[in-house]
């Protein structure tokens, strides 16, 4: 039994199924199974009522979920209470995405500092999956990342925007159809490297769309300077908090059917620095909303 298989239980228990639940953890269903068969015979219990077509719970998980509940609360709250500070007085250290550098990540953390002018900050800049790992490994205490279809074993993802993609023309451009628009002229792509550009690339795929590739960069400001210059098109993700001075380009809608970056902050399940990490959430999302002025 660990302390991943009491966190899949009870997100079984709140999604209702396997597949949501396999959504909340950021694995797939047949890892939900799996884990849980062995909690079951970690246990020695059957914890699901398998007769039915969706898997219920037995009246013994119901009472092992009430008591898993508090056993992750207090293995989530173990550092934090012995460790006076939260993180607030050391350095922390927060990886970032190349498309957040200029608007988002600059504004949160002066946001940060502002409240806590202690604390001390480290900026690292890559793409999610180097991101990921840095994470993973421990080396970054957090880091703004595009959510990828699976998350690292004991990496906990929290959302904080939905940027749907859009396509990018020069001003002077008068079609306004994207699709012709993509079989048409010079496509700047994002790069395939990155989750975002994956997730675009799949997109295009998905319509058999072929594009006339002249570029691909793994810089938003690049792509959008590129475009400014009536150099080709590209989609790219409309900035949840977008930078000043910008190139001016000219935006064309995807419609209902756009493919979305899911922007949010990564960090270890057993992270210490936990009040450190709420305020760095609190203060991005302080810059992604700021609310009424």
């Amino acid at each position: 039994m660990t302390i991943k298989h009491l966190r899949t239980l009870v997100a079984i228990a709140d999604a209702k199924t396997f597949s949501a639940a396999a959504e909340r953890v950021h694995v797939t269903h047949a890892a939900v199974s799996q884990q849980m068969r062995t909690l079951e015979a970690d246990l020695g219990v059957a914890l699901f009522d398998r007769s039915t077509r969706t898997p219920e719970l037995t009246p013994v998980a119901r009472q092992v979920v009430a008591r898993a509940r508090q056993i992750l609360h207090d293995y989530d709250t173990l550092i934090p209470s012995v460790m006076s500070d939260g993180g607030m007085r050391g350095t922390f250290s927060l990886g970032a995405m190349p498309t957040t550098l200029t608007g988002l990540a600059p504004l949160a953390m002066r946001v940060l500092k502002d409240k806590y002018p202690e604390i001390g900050l480290q900026i690292r800049p890559a793409l999610t999956r180097a991101l990921l790992l840095e994470v993973e490994r421990g080396t970054l205490d957090a880091a703004i990342v595009s959510r990828p279809h699976l998350m690292p074993e004991g990496v906990t993802f929290r959302e904080l925007a939905q940027e749907p993609m859009h396509l990018i023309t020069g001003l002077g451009e008068t079609e306004g159809d994207p699709l012709r628009l993509l079989k048409t002229r010079p496509f700047i792509r994002f790069n395939r490297n990155a989750v975002v550009g994956s997730v675009i690339d799949d997109w295009i795929l998905s319509r058999r769309i072929r594009v006339s590739e002249t570029m691909e960069l793994d810089s938003l400001e690049a792509i959008t300077s590129m475009v400014h210059e009536n150099l080709g098109v590209s989609i790219v993700p409309r900035l949840a908090v977008r930078p000043q001075g910008a190139p001016k380009v000219q935006e064309v809608s995807l419609g209902d059917a756009a493919p979305v970056r899911v922007l949010g902050l990564a960090y270890r399940e057993d992270q210490i620095k936990m009040q450190a990490m709420q305020e760095v959430f609190a203060a991005l999302l302080r810059v992604i909303d700021p609310g009424p002025a």
